[in-house]
């Protein structure tokens, strides 16, 4: 959970986003997203979903909205856009999993579903949503999913998550750079016919991000 400070800074956590810290101090998440306090990490990060952790967000006070409604009359008042929607596509061997049942396990709440065919899944959730379980073949298989945990990707950290999401062994995820990571940068080049160095140069940097939106 973020702390917040008396000027209404925020000092990001693993698993925070933009989304998140608005919904915990009951803003929409683009009224903090497009402050103009916020510009600078806006162009530093240019995803409203990925934050790391020590970045600071500026939130600003809340603004109170008055209605004017007939007395003895019931009124029904309506909170818009709070769900963000989780996206994900399953792959194995660099083929699609399509048309695949799965179960989802976010927040307590079970979802049932089946993959499209080219292997996606999406599912409106909560914005202070942290994450749960992906349950493949009947719940043979099972991934933890974690949401608001991915680093940026001019991180190694964020690189290494990406790495090993697509099925590129990096190991840890820290912002060391090993000799597993760098053999998993030269597997990831080989396989999309870049040159094998085993660096993230920017060509890799950007076919990554790319390919791990």
């Amino acid at each position: 959970m973020a702390e917040a400070e008396d000027d209404f800074t925020v000092i990001a956590q693993a698993g925070d986003s933009i989304p998140s810290i608005a919904h915990q101090f009951g803003h929409f998440w683009e009224t903090v997203w497009n402050h103009g306090n916020n510009a600078e990490l806006k162009a530093l990060r240019k995803n409203p979903n990925i934050l790391f952790p020590g970045d600071e967000v500026f939130v600003p006070p809340l603004r109170l909205k008055t209605f004017s409604k007939a007395t003895d009359a019931r009124h029904t008042f309506v909170w818009k856009g709070t769900p963000q929607k989780l996206k994900m596509r399953l792959m194995m061997l660099g083929e699609p999993r399509a048309n695949e049942p799965y179960s989802l396990v976010i927040d307590d709440e079970i979802i049932h579903g089946t993959t499209d065919g080219d292997g996606n899944l999406e599912h409106f959730i909560q914005p202070d949503s942290k994450g749960g379980v992906l349950k493949l073949q009947g719940g043979k298989e099972e991934y933890p999913v974690r949401v608001g945990h991915l680093n940026p990707i001019d991180t190694v950290s964020g690189q290494k998550q990406r790495l090993n999401n697509l099925g590129y062994s990096c190991g840890d995820e820290s912002d060391e750079e090993t000799d597993l990571f760098r053999q998993a940068v030269s597997q990831f080049q080989g396989a999309k016919k870049l040159p094998e160095t085993g660096e993230m140069d920017g060509a890799t940097k950007a076919k990554l991000e790319s390919l791990h939106t």
